[in-house]
């Protein structure tokens, strides 16, 4: 659960249909988790991310602000940085003083939202380049080309790396690796491996805001795809997968349905879940193994006092000495 480069809102939806219908046809249905942000499923998210039982974000804002003069002095100044699914653009904040970016370039789908964060980190640095892109960056985007990308950093935080499959974030850090050339640099946020009662609590809040959040997708999904979900009819569930080290989110039916998406019908027996969302947590030395797949070197980690997460530098594999 984290806000990703996932994130669609009033944005052409090409081959949304298909990708829809073919998850939500398959033996175990399935939805992207991209799909959760639209413009109320960003508010949502931004609710949550203040929730006591939702550690990642407190925690993550607090390794960055407390070693941003440490991180800088491994990355250095005026490199161009670019954040795939940068959403509020709060993270950033912490780090452009020690950074000093020749530009920053923030990438997400959510245009109007998108929109709104930079004119407040406008308004906060002014001299910045700033250069948005609304685009989905798991998908080929435009860059601006006025930007040099030579040596660049990529700022992807949140954990939301733990939203892929393994190999799915494998060849994600690859397609990274080859757009900042040799010299340049990713700072990631890894979400890490602990106790299943903590992990547990962070997606079952006492509020109900995540259940609210995983809920929101089906509204999102009825205007994407014309169908008549009703969410009220769907209970949150969420839990700690220990075998595979992943949080599990799922949207269970709670009676027998027949749902319509245009010409479709979907099928819905009483206890049959739709999986929304993956959430993979990791060991230090297990994110280390998995970069060094996409040729990538884990340089430095920098962990809270309780190694609840991680912010890590990672560097292409021969570029430094």
């Amino acid at each position: 659960m984290n806000h990703a480069e996932h994130a669609i809102n009033g944005q052409p939806q090409h081959c949304a249909y298909g990708e829809l219908i073919a998850g939500l046809q398959s033996e175990q249905k399935t939805i992207d988790p991209k799909y959760f942000y639209d413009a109320a499923g960003s508010c949502l998210f931004d609710q949550i991310t203040s929730l006591p039982e939702y550690y990642p974000t407190r925690t993550e804002t607090a390794i960055l602000k407390h070693h941003a003069e440490a991180i800088a002095r491994h990355i250095g100044t005026q490199r161009t940085i670019i954040e795939p699914g940068a959403g509020s653009c709060e993270k950033i904040r912490h780090l452009i003083p020690a950074l000093q970016p020749s530009c920053y370039v923030p990438v997400d789908i959510s245009h109007d939202y998108l929109s709104d964060a930079v004119t407040s980190l406008n308004q906060t640095y002014p001299e910045l380049c700033i250069e948005p892109v609304a685009g989905d960056f798991s998908r080929a985007i435009s860059l601006p080309e006025s930007v040099s990308y030579q040596s660049a950093l990529i700022f992807y935080p949140g954990s939301t790396i733990g939203n892929f499959e393994p190999a799915e974030a494998v060849k994600f850090l690859q397609g990274m690796r080859g757009l900042i050339g040799p010299e340049g640099m990713i700072l990631v946020g890894v979400d890490l491996h602990k106790a299943t009662k903590t992990l547990a609590a962070a997606y079952n809040d006492h509020a109900g805001v995540t259940a609210a959040f995983n809920r929101n997708i089906l509204r999102h999904l009825n205007g994407l795809l014309g169908a008549d979900f009703e969410p009220d009819l769907f209970q949150h569930h969420a839990f700690y997968n220990e075998n595979e080290r992943r949080i599990e989110m799922h949207l269970v039916s709670a009676v027998e349905q027949i749902v319509t998406c245009r010409n479709d019908q979907l099928h819905f027996a009483a206890g049959e879940s739709i999986h929304t969302e993956n959430s993979y947590k990791y060991t230090l030395r297990d994110f280390s193994s998995l970069v060094e797949k996409a040729g990538l070197k884990l340089e430095q980690s920098w962990t809270d006092d309780e190694h609840l997460f991680s912010v890590n530098l990672l560097s292409v594999v021969n570029s430094r000495g």
